[in-house]
């Protein structure tokens, strides 16, 4: 299995599109939460990431790699999915809490696979890019659509997240998308 750096930086981009489009619907999202929980949801993922930690010798290959990535983003998936059809209550926005804290238990693995498939700093360089454009390009639509749902007269904070999140699902398969164009087992032009 090799990379194909195109449809990486792709992914990457979308992906970090993503973050920057829902960045600001946490606040809405995890309204219902108390401040404890947080506290609580810190000290978890900080002893996951410990435990992933610990079998980095084993999860360091590309297989792994394109397994786990995949893996995050259908939680990913199905966490936004599952807010598009449960009310929003305490129950809802702990489950989306603790799904999108479990999504973070991979990150510190990502980003280590990560720059060692890429190797290079010009690579890494281009990803990086690739995400800074993604999230900011996600922050101004975010912006952009917030603005256009109050002067649409749409002002319940929870109606304008809901929205937003119907867009998230199509993007979120976008993202999956590319992240199976980038990792293909039959690749003959490989970047990687």
């Amino acid at each position: 299995m090799r990379l194909n750096l195109r449809a990486y930086l792709w992914y990457k981009l979308l992906n970090s599109l993503f973050f920057g489009l829902s960045v600001g619907s946490v606040f809405v999202l995890y309204a219902p939460l108390q401040p404890s929980i947080y506290s609580l949801g810190g000290v978890l993922l900080a002893v996951g990431l410990l435990v992933v930690a610990k079998f980095y010798e084993a999860m360091m290959h590309m297989q792994i790699f394109f397994i786990i990535s995949l893996f995050v983003e259908l939680i990913v998936l199905v966490f936004v999915a599952f807010f598009l059809v449960v009310n929003y209550d305490f129950m809802s926005a702990l489950v989306v809490y603790i799904g999108y804290q479990f999504t973070f238990l991979f990150g510190n693995y990502l980003v280590r696979m990560e720059t060692l498939v890429l190797k290079k700093a010009t690579l890494l360089s281009f990803v990086d890019i690739a995400k800074q454009k993604g999230y900011l390009i996600g922050m101004l639509i975010s912006y952009g659509f917030y603005k256009l749902l109050e002067n649409l007269h749409v002002s319940d904070k929870q109606t304008q997240v809901y929205d937003l999140h119907v867009g998230l699902f199509v993007l979120q398969l976008c993202i999956i998308y590319a992240l199976l164009k980038a990792f293909r087992k039959d690749m003959i032009k490989s970047n990687i």
